[in-house]
């Protein structure tokens, strides 16, 4: 009775093995804001926030690749075009509040706070200054061959 009883039972966990599936590795999925509230980028704090266009990188000061963007969005500043970096220890609650879970993260919004361009990770020059353009002024990058989808 126990052999048989131990043979059910090596069945049942054969069967079970096999019909166990893996689940596939927890994928990250990070996000630029879609929206800034251009009230929480004060000219106290942020002196050319208040152009009609803010570039705004949210950064670290642990991160590498982050003062590559920051120097290619400084240099990206117009009279129209303003910069904001937001450094994750000297501004956490904006990280907190914008969801900002990989650095850098760049935007480009409008007036309005509307996110027109955002990237994550390293950013060209030519690709941030064909999203400024073509935010600034719709249908002004060239179509064909190869996109960057915003």
């Amino acid at each position: 009775m126990a052999a048989a009883i131990v043979a059910v039972v090596g069945v049942f966990a054969l069967v079970a093995r096999r019909r166990r599936t893996i689940d596939a590795p927890t994928q990250a999925s990070y996000e630029a804001p879609t929206q800034l509230d251009r009230a929480d980028f004060p000219a106290a704090t942020f002196p050319h926030a208040a152009r009609p266009w803010l570039l705004a990188a949210f950064t670290s000061a642990s991160c590498h690749t982050c003062a590559d963007t920051v120097a290619k969005a400084r240099a990206a500043e117009t009279p129209m075009v303003g910069f904001a970096e937001i450094e994750y220890t000297a501004h956490r609650d904006l990280h907190q509040r914008y969801s900002i879970d990989a650095v850098p993260t760049l935007v480009l919004a409008d007036a309005d706070g509307v996110v027109h361009a955002g990237f994550l990770g390293r950013v060209t020059a030519t690709d941030l200054w064909a999203a400024i353009a073509e935010a600034r002024e719709p249908g002004s990058r060239p179509t064909g061959g190869c996109e960057h989808h915003d």
